[in-house]
């Protein structure tokens, strides 16, 4: 069996919040496990009972996991990096972009014909992530 790539990412307490939210513009099923969920015993760190400590999000493309991070905020709003997300359509993508941007959004590249054919744009979702999105 082949392995498979996905991503993961951890917010400072509010992992889950972000799960959800993405749940809401991408669909799939979400699953969120707490620490007071977990009977997790000798940990290195005393987490919070109501942190995250799993969550996936499953979608018919792959998977989103994360979880709280227990050391401090991270740098979220970068270029360096961004989730891409191949959307079945231009219409697919459209209305996506338009739901991440309703829900507080900046569209930060216009979505339209890129110069290798389809199409292509970048939102920064309401939590600094980027989002790409691209149609052929």
């Amino acid at each position: 069996m082949a392995g498979t790539i996905s991503t993961y990412v951890t917010f400072n307490g509010y992992t889950a919040e972000v799960l959800k939210h993405w749940q809401e513009v991408f669909g799939g099923e979400l699953n969120l496990l707490t620490y007071a969920d977990t009977k997790m015993e000798g940990m290195p760190f005393e987490p919070p009972a109501d942190a995250l400590a799993h969550g996936v999000l499953t979608l018919p493309g792959g998977l989103i996991s994360g979880g709280d991070s227990m050391d401090g905020e991270y740098p979220i709003r970068d270029t360096a990096y961004s989730m891409l997300y191949n959307a079945e359509s231009v219409e697919d993508a459209r209305e996506r972009i338009a739901t991440m941007v309703a829900a507080g959004g900046e569209e930060t590249m216009k979505f339209e014909t890129a110069p290798w054919g389809g199409s292509y744009g970048q939102v920064f979702d309401k939590y600094g992530v980027m989002w790409s999105f691209s149609a052929m």
